[in-house]
């Protein structure tokens, strides 16, 4: 098995939302394990692990309306706020190591020009520059998870 066999056997199993795939061979084995049971994959012969792609979480059928309006009405209050996104696909950060303070929290004051989160791309820490100025009303990403392109990350009154 190669490693596209491999990668198309990933994106198979993310299509087919299930939580784990087991395929074992005389000399190789492989368990893929979709965001259901935990987003790893990990090949048993060769000591190698990898993140399965993580396809966009559909909400629950039973939601009920009212969480749609709520919804519906906080994305008109957000309107008048400024969104920095994120220039690239990577991992996400807050801080710029783990044993320094944030970047920014909620209610600090921004200028144009000022690092506000660090995002990691094939090995190369990123900084993350506001394009705006005014202050942090909401933090949209959840430390160390991985973003796409263009997906906003901070809402910043610019008033």
């Amino acid at each position: 098995m190669d490693i596209k066999d491999i990668q198309n056997l990933i994106k198979f199993v993310s299509k087919a939302e299930v939580s784990e795939v087991k395929y074992k061979t005389k000399d190789f084995e492989i368990t893929i394990k979709t965001p259901l049971a935990g987003s790893e994959v990990s090949y048993a012969q060769p000591a190698v692990y990898h993140t399965a792609p993580q396809p966009a979480a559909a909400p629950a059928p039973s939601q009920a309306a009212a969480p749609v309006a709520e919804k519906q009405e906080t994305a008109s209050d957000d309107s008048k706020y400024v969104t920095i996104k994120s220039p690239m696909i990577g991992t996400f950060y807050r801080k710029p190591s783990p044993d320094k303070e944030v970047f920014i929290n909620v209610g600090d004051e921004v200028s144009n020009g000022k690092v506000v989160c660090v995002i990691e791309a094939m090995k190369l820490f990123n900084q993350i520059e506001s394009e705006v100025s005014g202050k942090i009303v909401k933090i949209l990403v959840d430390d160390a998870t991985p973003v796409e392109y263009d997906q906003p990350l901070f809402l910043v009154d610019p008033s």
